[in-house]
């Protein structure tokens, strides 16, 4: 095997694992800061708020709805 192809292996060989080792590092990065964001919890927060804004107008809707004399 020529020096040249042997070259031409390492230095593909090197250049694929630098590509990923910094994938790695980006992902890492990436996820440290999703675990960090407080995006999720006020999703969370939303999502409660909305589920009870929607129980009570569904319970307000029935109860209106049930009694006639209240009309």
């Amino acid at each position: 095997m020529s020096s040249a192809l042997i070259h031409d292996k390492l230095f593909i060989k090197t250049f694929w694992e630098q590509k990923i080792h910094n994938h790695h590092h980006v992902t890492e990065a990436e996820e440290d800061r999703m675990k960090k964001s407080a995006l999720t919890k006020l999703r969370d927060e939303w999502l409660v708020r909305l589920e009870t804004r929607t129980k009570h107008l569904k319970n307000f809707g029935d109860n209106r709805g049930s009694n006639p004399a209240s009309v």
